[in-house]
């Protein structure tokens, strides 16, 4: 298991190797693992079960603490594969308002942004 990253790993159940192929994955897997599942309005529009996450699209948090909040996706954390809306907001000690990381697993795309034309083009394809 020397190597830095290989698609094999993916089908391994062993955590050791799943939490190394989601570490050191290259960017376009990242892309992908940024993926949330549409609403059912959503799903009846675009023909599609889930999309990756972009900025602008709205979303619905369906766990956690901000369970039922809406909002804008403000940034997408490649690097952490995380997501951040624009709504769900906690208070530091100092009083500064900070916004929370959330996982894509626990986010519903109420409405995507489909300015890219790329996004536009595979929503046809189907």
């Amino acid at each position: 298991m020397k190597q830095r990253f290989s698609a094999v790993w993916k089908s391994s159940v062993q955590p050791r190797k799943q939490r190394k192929f989601r570490a050191n994955a290259p960017l376009h897997l990242r892309h992908r693992m940024l993926a949330a599942h549409l609403s059912k309005d959503a799903r009846r529009d675009y023909k599609r079960r889930s999309l990756p996450l972009k900025k602008n699209d709205e979303v619905k948090v369906t766990r956690g603490s901000f369970r039922g909040r809406t909002g804008k996706v403000s940034r997408v954390d490649y690097k952490r594969l995380k997501v951040f809306v624009d709504s769900v907001k906690q208070k530091k000690v100092s009083g500064q308002e900070v916004e929370v990381a959330l996982d894509p697993s626990n986010l519903v795309i109420l409405k995507p942004n489909m300015d890219d034309p790329r996004r536009i083009r595979k929503k046809n394809k189907k």
